[in-house]
């Protein structure tokens, strides 16, 4: 079994300001498929999104595969939501359940990610969504995560989904393009670092870096910061997507 909370956005780690808008936004643009709908967000980890989503939401469900997670979320919820430890790829629930499957940033960690989607498509009511969002992995300065198995382009995540029973669109965020001096220096130095094999595999180690780079953090609470802003989503543009970090798919259960 995999120890992912090395890996893992927890209580307490520092961010920098752009990650704390990359998950105020990813739960914003989720919430407005949720209004009075039956949710289930799969590997959510500590559950930051949960009590935002169900202010919106008939019910929220939330799971992570690790147990740990798991005791952060229920500790803090207090039974406001339900949390539940599974694997993505095997969910414990009954057909045609939810009216909406969640999963962030985590496809990429899928040994099986067909079998994901079959069970997706399982616990799905007919016409039900399942949002995925997902490193680009076109960005040029790039850094994958130590335990991941595949990182899908949009091109390769729409083929995936939609050779698996689902309409899908996909969108883009969080633009890369536009740099100043310091912006480009930050990418010409994480480029290298990533060649050379040095970024660091722990979010601790990267919290470093970021201070360097981006200057004072701000420690991670329990639940999303809904005070900072929420960018913009566009429609994805033909591949390769080199200047957006990342990915969204909206899927339709056919």
């Amino acid at each position: 079994m995999i120890d992912f909370s090395t890996v893992t956005e927890l209580p307490g780690n520092l961010a920098s300001a752009e990650q704390l808008e990359m998950l105020h936004t990813r739960y914003h643009w989720a919430r407005e498929f949720c209004r009075d709908k039956e949710v289930l967000e799969a590997a959510c980890g500590p559950g930051w999104g949960l009590g935002y989503l169900a202010e919106k939401a008939r019910r929220v469900v939330g799971g992570d595969y690790l147990e740990s997670n798991v005791r952060i979320a229920n500790s803090h919820y207090q039974g406001r939501v339900e949390m539940l430890q599974f694997d993505a790829q095997n969910l414990p629930f009954p057909d045609s359940g939810f009216d909406v499957l969640i999963l962030f940033e985590a496809i990429y960690y899928l040994p099986e990610p067909k079998k994901f989607l079959a069970e997706a498509k399982r616990v799905l009511k007919p016409g039900g969504i399942l949002l995925i969002c997902s490193a680009n992995r076109e960005r040029e300065d790039f850094n994958p995560s130590p335990y991941s198995v595949k990182y899908y382009n949009a091109a390769e995540l729409k083929e995936l989904l939609e050779g698996n029973g689902f309409a899908a669109e996909i969108k883009v965020g969080f633009e890369a393009g536009r740099k100043g001096p310091l912006q480009k220096t930050v990418t010409l130095v994480r480029k290298t670092a990533v060649a050379l094999h040095l970024m660091p595999k722990t979010m601790k180690g990267k919290a470093l870096l970021k201070r360097i780079f981006y200057g004072k953090l701000k420690p991670l609470g329990m639940e999303i910061d809904t005070g900072v802003p929420v960018r913009a989503l566009s429609p994805a543009p033909p591949s390769p997507v080199t200047n957006f970090k990342v990915l969204y798919a909206i899927a339709r259960k056919l």
